[in-house]
């Protein structure tokens, strides 16, 4: 509880984590409400000469409050601010709208009500971000370039945390996935080669190549199998070769070859059902399902193409996904299996796809930079909610959080809401909060869109010149 004497004010704050502002001569019933905090509150302090309120609760995390129109204006939490310990006291200075903070040492943070738009375009890599993917064992978030270069960040600030160059010599890296556990990580690249990392400090445990081969690694994934563990890595090569993590032999993996005989051209991507099932898609288009346990076909599906589609256009699947949930109950009439291409009914092809655990949204990027989400229940879609400059190459939805991911060959790594709001850029000056949409970047866009009209491509639906649902078919012909 605080008094603020000049403007006869008085707030409380508790286990219920909400700040109430009374009277004091009409205590019967308080005058305000403000609500943000995820934590009991055990800090209150009103700044009287500039009427702002200043709570902090017991996660670490301090807002500053308009008393007069009862709005939150600033938001920050220890971990993005670089705080270190337990906060014990606040101070705030009207006269340099400044926050001091006692925690293991003192710590100043300005209040800032309108940050400038970014002055430049934010990169997180110097070249293009051909891979990403979220490690929930850690949270952190692990991206790699053309360059061969790999960046590990903090998911829930933005920040990065650790990097490490030539990780695959010159060759670019392609792919990248992590164990069973999330402690370490694996990495394929146009050298031919997997590797296996110890990513928090860049020590390379293994090093897996075939004997006189350097066929372009296209996509892997870690899977399990019958109680073995495996890396199971597609490329140039046509072969699925499947290199098994177990430890009482002398380096740690061995390899074998499932197939030699299934595609005919170079395999490009990779997708796991547990518990046996493997899916490949290749450059010609055919995707085959496979049976780990025996090593046979399971089944070989050709998607059909436009009747608009040229003759001798791209006829590539880059991505495949399965719907687990599906696949578990076998619905009669519903799509288990999704993938993209060949051309699509659209302009712009799609780049990548994402779904949701539960199966029930789908997101699908296309080479324009445009995000669309699909409900894959009805197979309806609903919006376009937010785009890039260019081309999204992998998507992944991070549903604990509402989030998703994106990277891109524009050299940036970005974080948005589910409902197509901006986080951020991975690399940007200011950190973000991820469970407080007030640090996001969001109404704003990124810069290279706010600031060239030329950036945004001409759509049909943002022209006016056709609704949502006269597009659906986009993705209809890759529902198998």
């Amino acid at each position: 509880m605080f008094w603020g004497k000049r403007n006869n004010l008085l707030v409380t704050g508790g286990m219920d984590r909400t700040v109430r502002l009374w009277n004091p001569y009409v205590p019967s019933q308080c005058i305000g409400m403000l609500r943000s905090h995820t934590a009991p509150i055990f800090y209150l302090h009103i700044s009287e000469e500039d009427a702002k309120i200043i709570s902090v609760s017991t996660d670490n995390m301090i807002k500053i409050w308009d008393a007069e129109d009862q709005s939150c204006l600033f938001s920050a939490c220890s971990k993005a601010s670089g705080i270190k310990g337990e906060l014990s006291a606040c101070l705030y200075a009207p006269g340099t709208q400044s926050l001091y903070v006692a925690a293991d040492a003192l710590a100043l943070l300005y209040l800032k009500l309108r940050p400038l738009p970014e002055p430049h375009l934010v990169v997180s890599h110097v070249e293009p971000v051909l891979c990403c993917k979220y490690n929930r064992a850690f949270r952190q978030v692990v991206s790699c370039s053309e360059g061969s270069v790999i960046k590990v960040w903090d998911f829930e600030t933005g920040k990065q945390l650790f990097e490490f160059t030539s990780a695959h010599g010159e060759a670019a890296i392609t792919c990248l996935t992590f164990d069973g556990s999330g402690r370490r990580l694996v990495t394929g690249g146009r050298d031919g080669c997997l590797k296996i990392w110890n990513y928090n400090n860049g020590h390379c445990l293994h090093t897996l190549k075939r004997e006189g081969k350097c066929d372009e690694i296209c996509d892997c994934t870690y899977v399990e199998v019958n109680g073995s563990k495996c890396i199971v890595a597609v490329g140039w090569d046509r072969r699925i070769n499947v290199y098994f993590d177990e430890r009482f032999f002398l380096h740690g993996f061995f390899s074998v070859c499932i197939q030699t005989q299934g595609h005919k051209e170079d395999i490009l991507c990779v997708a796991h059902c547990p518990p046996a099932l493997l899916a490949t898609a290749s450059y010609d288009g055919e995707i085959i399902v496979w049976n780990m346990s025996s090593g046979c076909v399971y089944c070989k599906l050709h998607t059909p193409l436009p009747t608009d589609c040229t003759e001798g256009g791209d006829t590539s699947v880059t991505q495949v996904v399965f719907l687990r949930t599906r696949m578990t109950t076998l619905e009669s009439g519903a799509a288990t299996l999704i993938s993209n291409g060949p051309q699509g009914r659209m302009k712009s092809p799609i780049s990548s796809i994402a779904v949701t655990p539960d199966d029930s949204f789908l997101y699908a990027a296309d080479s324009d930079g445009y995000v669309y989400v699909y409900s894959i229940k009805d197979y309806e879609p609903l919006h376009i909610p937010f785009c890039s400059a260019l081309c999204f190459d992998r998507l992944e939805v991070i549903d604990e959080d509402r989030v998703l991911l994106s990277s891109s060959i524009d050299c940036a790594v970005r974080l948005w809401s589910l409902d197509g709001e901006y986080i951020g850029t991975f690399g940007q000056t200011e950190p973000w909060e991820v469970f407080t949409p007030a640090s996001w970047k969001h109404p704003r866009v990124p810069y290279e869109i706010l600031t060239d009209p030329q950036s945004l491509p001409i759509h049909p639906v943002l022209e006016g010149q056709s609704s949502v649902l006269c597009i659906r078919g986009k993705l209809e012909q890759y529902l198998l």
